[in-house]
């Protein structure tokens, strides 16, 4: 029977990168590229090949070995697994980059920043630290070479080959007999001066003196050249020439150095450096200075390099947020970070984390995701979206704070496209429908019909005939001036979805009741929109052609690019509507709104308008009620972009300022919305909106407006009478009669309304009326008071203990 022995370096998990080997510390080792077989994680390993005639140089690369494997520190070069045979050794290590060849690659790319370089000279004097200090060992090697960089940025200290121990056990330091290498080395050693005058740390921090010059310098052609410092920066140059003086005595500690150079104004005294500290100690802090430090951690992340926030600073924060409850501060930085992150990577570490936070009952966290939401939306996908997400953001609808109901229909913009049948046309339709009728903040009904305009396009057909003309037709009613605006806009936005027997007989009506609406900028808009729809039926009227290329979208599916034409027409803002809630919060957080009271009867056009009721307010800046110069400028009234969402409305307690004039709401400016008033034309149709009071009816909360009564019998069509043909009409003109009786009220009579009594005679009688009831419940309450006055002069007070018998 035949035994084959196993290769142990066929058998090692950790295979060898085909790739051309990294070069490495001067010496016997070759630093290559590999990766682990199971994971294929990527790793570095130093490779040394035992040859004969090199017994010395073995036992060091072997010492070097178990020293690697022994030593554990942060800032030492991280030892994963090993492989000793007689034919060879392998070092496995985190995987890293040579310092002499990352500085090359980033001088090309721009050159390293003072922080990264104050950060990376601080790991490796912090590494001599713990080897002089803790461990009373000498590096003995310090040098670019034995530096190396991982993918974070970090700094590592490498190349033990020579080390031995500060005590004098083992013997004295090994022969280096690379002249490379010995020119590191500090002059009392080649002068050959005692040993008893220098402390155990002199000669290494000498070699760092050496490693400063080369950093900052270049190569070190010859040890003269350390006498001028060169690039190295002024802050650090007093430290520096105290590393490099002929005195041994003189040179720091290198504990000492870095408390030197953390000195106020010394180089390693800035917001780099303490960002990694407070990182290296994150588990030990508090839970309020770990809150304090991720609320300022954002403001700071532009200026890390990208490579330590990928690296570094994002697994702290997931940490953070998975086992630390950090909460919602970590949102800001997270995202900030992400975007430094690919799609796959994002998908891996981000979307994870963010689907858990949505299933948080945390109302500060719950609204900075609604707000950020556009920093991840495009790595989230359709079903994690409809199962995982909409069900958490839905309750936001419901909740009772304003800012996040106002943020929920906000996030609608960027969830709609990904939401599924069921969610879209029925789930968030039955929101809307309840906000847009109920919510009694006039700024949450005003976006929720924004909104609707802005996501119509993504409805099913039969839901947009269904819901939009109606939800449309219910905001122009809104006593909130700037939600009937959004109706006007809603329904050019949305103009390619209707038919013409829709435009000319569901849209217009509604469209001209608002041509004597109070508020200017409703009665602009309405002028033209009014004007789109009227030129849209005329010119198929003049070509009936056209009638299927106008309705195309009509009955089309749902799709992202059918409202494009239209949202351009109106101008609508993509990034969506202003903050308008949670600037009244932030002003006036338990003010209850203005526009919930009762809107006032409109008043007759000739009588004096009554005084607006006054409702307590509380007070504002001058300058937050601005009016705008009407423009004169026609063409400009008609090529300007409607960004009508981008508006300030300002503090909905002014409800008792006087509304404020200008010409075009749509495109610039501050608006002043005051005294919610009804539109004067809407009197007659609150019952068909009726339906919307009803608190579980979505589908009734849609419905569209009655079809007006017929005309009383006898009534005659204006196709019957004579418009000015040709033909004389033996009938006369059936408006003389409206010209004389215009003669006749002319002349002043003691019982005329005036010329233009806008409510008739039934608003007179019902005016005398309340009048008349007002006028005999006063007399009635006087009466009673003076009833009550004469028996309690009669009588006089009642004595304590007797009985009331009459």
């Amino acid at each position: 029977m035949w035994f084959f022995a196993r290769d142990p370096v066929r058998d090692f998990p950790f295979e060898i990168s085909p790739e051309l080997p990294e070069g490495g510390p001067p010496g016997p080792w070759v630093l290559h590229r590999g990766r682990k077989k199971a994971t294929g994680s990527p790793v570095s390993i130093f490779v040394y090949d035992v040859k004969p005639g090199v017994e010395e140089q073995t036992q060091v690369a072997k010492a070097a070995f178990k020293r690697l494997k022994t030593l554990r520190h942060p800032n030492i070069l991280a030892y994963i697994d090993g492989l000793e045979t007689d034919r060879c050794l392998h070092i496995v290590t985190e995987a890293v980059t040579p310092l002499g060849a990352y500085l090359k690659a980033r001088a090309e790319a721009g050159g390293l920043r003072e922080l990264e370089l104050s950060w990376g000279l601080h790991q490796i004097v912090k590494a001599l630290s713990f080897l002089v200090n803790d461990c009373s060992l000498i590096h003995n090697n310090v040098c670019m070479a034995a530096v190396f960089v991982d993918r974070a940025g970090e700094w590592k200290l490498g190349g033990l080959d020579y080390m031995y121990s500060a005590q004098g056990n083992g013997g004295g330091p090994p022969r280096k007999g690379i002249p490379e290498l010995e020119q590191y080395d500090p002059p009392e050693l080649a002068d050959g001066s005692g040993r008893a005058v220098r402390e155990k740390w002199s000669a290494d921090m000498w070699r760092l003196g050496c490693l400063i010059w080369e950093v900052f310098n270049g190569p070190l052609p010859r040890a003269a050249a350390l006498r001028n410092p060169g690039k190295i920066p002024k802050s650090l140059v007093p430290h520096y020439c105290e590393l490099v003086g002929a005195n041994p005595k003189v040179r720091p500690n290198p504990a000492r150095f870095l408390q030197n150079c953390r000195a106020p104004g010394g180089f390693m005294n800035n917001r780099f450096v303490e960002t990694n500290l407070f990182l290296e100690e994150i588990q030990i802090k508090e839970p309020a200075e770990k809150q304090k430090f991720f609320q300022e951690l954002s403001n700071s992340l532009d200026s890390f390099p990208e490579d330590f926030c990928r690296h570094k600073v994002l697994p702290q924060l997931l940490t953070a947020f998975e086992f630390g409850n950090a909460g919602a501060v970590v949102l800001t930085p997270l995202f900030k970070v992400g975007k430094f992150l690919g799609a796959e990577e994002y998908q891996q570490k981000i979307i994870p984390v963010v689907v858990k936070m949505f299933s948080s009952t945390d109302r500060a966290m719950r609204i900075r995701l609604l707000q950020q939401m556009e920093q991840f939306i495009q790595y989230l996908d359709e079903p994690t979206v409809n199962t995982q997400i909409f069900p958490h953001v839905m309750h936001g609808f419901l909740d009772t704070n304003p800012a996040i109901r106002e943020q929920t229909v906000k996030s609608m913009l960027l969830l709609a496209p990904k939401l599924n049948e069921t969610n879209l046309n029925v789930e968030l339709m039955k929101h809307f429908a309840r906000l847009q009728a109920k919510d009694e903040q006039g700024p949450i009904r005003c976006n929720t019909t924004v909104c609707l305009g802005k996501i119509g396009s993504y409805l099913s057909a039969s839901t947009r005939h269904r819901v939009l003309t109606s939800a449309f037709s219910r905001a122009t009613k809104d006593p909130f001036a700037p939600s009937r605006v959004a109706g006007v806009l809603g329904f050019a936005a949305t103009h390619n979805l209707y038919s013409m027997n829709d435009c000319a007989h569901k849209i217009l009506p509604v469209l001209c009741s608002l041509t004597v609406d109070p508020e200017r900028s409703v009665r602009d808009q309405a002028f033209k929109a009014i004007r789109s729809f009227l030129s849209k039926l005329e010119s198929v009227s003049e070509d009936p052609t056209q009638l299927v290329e106008a309705e195309k979208d009509v009955h089309a599916a749902s799709s992202p690019g059918m409202g494009g034409a239209a949202a351009s027409w109106a101008g609508w803002a993509v990034t969506g509507v202003s903050s308008l809630t949670s600037k009244l919060i932030r002003a006036h957080p338990t003010a209850a709104p203005a526009e919930t009271n009762v809107p006032q009867r409109p008043v007759p056009e000739g009588l004096p308008a009554p005084a607006p009721t006054p409702v307590p307010a509380t007070p504002t800046t001058s300058g937050h009620w601005e009016t705008q110069e009407e423009s004169k400028d026609a063409e400009e009234d008609s090529t300007a972009a409607d960004r009508w969402d981008d508006e300030d409305w300002g503090s909905l307690e002014e409800a008792e300022s006087v509304l404020a004039q200008q010409d075009n709401w749509s495109t610039g400016g501050q608006a002043s919305w005051a005294g919610q008033t009804s539109n004067p034309g809407h009197k007659s149709q609150e019952s068909d909106w009726s339906s919307w009071e009803a608190e579980d009816a979505w589908e009734q909360g849609w419905q569209e407006p009655s079809p007006p009564e017929p005309p009383p019998e006898g009534t005659r069509l204006a196709s019957e009478y004579n418009w000015g043909g040709p033909e004389p009409s033996d009938k006369g003109d059936p408006f003389a009669a409206l010209s004389v009786r215009r003669e006749a009220g002319a002349q002043p009579r003691r019982d005329s309304w005036g010329d233009d009594n806008w409510e008739g005679l039934e608003a007179e009688s019902r005016q005398a009326k309340a009048e008349l009831a007002r006028k005999k419940r006063e007399e009635r309450r006087r009466e009673m008071e003076a009833k009550r006055a004469e028996k309690k002069t009669a009588k006089g007070p009642m004595k304590l203990g007797t009985r009331k018998l009459d």
